[in-house]
């Protein structure tokens, strides 16, 4: 079984096989696609992206047909929500490579994403906030276990994302105050979210987990550990201190691109994106704090699998 999710940035598939009450992983496939390049100012998919990503769906159904996969799910978010030809776009998709890409909702979004990260999470702790910091958006789920068993379960989605606030904001060298007004823009949308559920109260008293599952977050780990390499076995399930999360995120924002790029767990592909990334984590921290955030290298493409076995039995 194989689960894709196309983002404003990225492609992604995972194949899997069903064991034992789960899956295991037998092939992966990911790139920086930047499907949503110019979407904020022209409200279209541009044609270099379009092109960009139909050759990343083309290696992912071969991957599909060789791998001999018989159930699968492919999902595509907020470029393809928000572009004007996104329609026209899908079925670009169908003709060229097979491909059947079903637009969800962000609500959906965020759920699959907590379904993706579930494992992760401590059930000693009542509440669990987990962000997933995309292209074009971002999404916010919030879980809370009653005492008595009961389960809440909400969601909120963005429109600002690292390629947006980047196309913004500019991405080589940011101020202070850019910084700040990149922080300032976000926290201003998580005011509704915080009024409904009371988060930061229960998180200043010990009673939320925060969990990560984006490219920011796993770039921060692998900065954070100072990795030569990206290793998901070191980075997926990682526990952040948040302020020294904060301070690097501060010191990547006073680098220039060529300085961010140089470090092998940012690159060129990223190093325009990752700062936008942080200011958003900031905004999140600051509206609900926690000590520490741990990092999740999975998430949508996790939860679209355990839907696929849930529905098969």
């Amino acid at each position: 079984m194989a689960a894709l999710d196309l983002g404003t940035n990225n492609c992604r598939l995972l194949v899997a096989r069903p064991e034992g009450r789960g899956f295991r992983v037998i092939d992966a496939f990911s790139r920086i696609v930047r499907l949503g390049q110019g979407l904020g100012r022209s409200g279209e998919l541009a044609e270099d992206a379009i092109e960009r990503t139909l050759e990343a769906l083309a290696v992912c159904a071969a991957k599909m047909r060789r791998r001999q996969v018989t159930r699968f799910r492919a999902v595509a978010t907020e470029a393809c929500r928000s572009a004007g030809n996104g329609a026209a776009f899908l079925a670009r998709v169908a003709a060229e490579t097979g491909l059947a890409l079903q637009v969800i909702t962000a609500e959906e979004e965020a759920a699959l994403a907590l379904a993706g990260c579930r494992p992760l999470l401590d059930p000693s702790v009542p509440g669990a906030l987990v962000f997933d910091i995309g292209g074009g958006s971002t999404e916010i789920a919030w879980q809370w276990s009653g005492p008595e068993g009961g389960r809440t379960v909400a969601a909120v989605s963005m429109p600002i994302g690292v390629v947006t606030l980047a196309e913004r904001y500019g991405g080589d060298r940011f101020s202070e105050a850019d910084y700040e007004g990149m922080v300032g823009e976000v926290a201003g949308r998580l005011l509704a979210f915080e009024d409904r559920h009371g988060i930061a109260a229960a998180a200043a008293e010990g009673r939320v987990q925060m969990i990560g599952t984006s490219g920011t977050v796993t770039t921060l780990a692998g900065v954070r550990l100072d990795l030569r390499r990206y290793n998901r076995d070191r980075v997926d399930g990682l526990y952040l201190d948040i302020e020294d999360t904060r301070a690097i995120g501060r010191r990547l924002a006073g680098m220039d691109f060529d300085g961010r790029a140089a470090h092998p767990c940012i690159g060129r592909d990223r190093a325009d994106l990752v700062v936008a990334g942080c200011a958003i984590l900031e905004a999140i921290c600051r509206a609900w704090p926690v000590p520490r955030l741990r990092v999740a290298d999975r998430g949508v493409r996790e939860g679209i699998l355990l839907g696929l076995l849930a529905r098969n039995g």
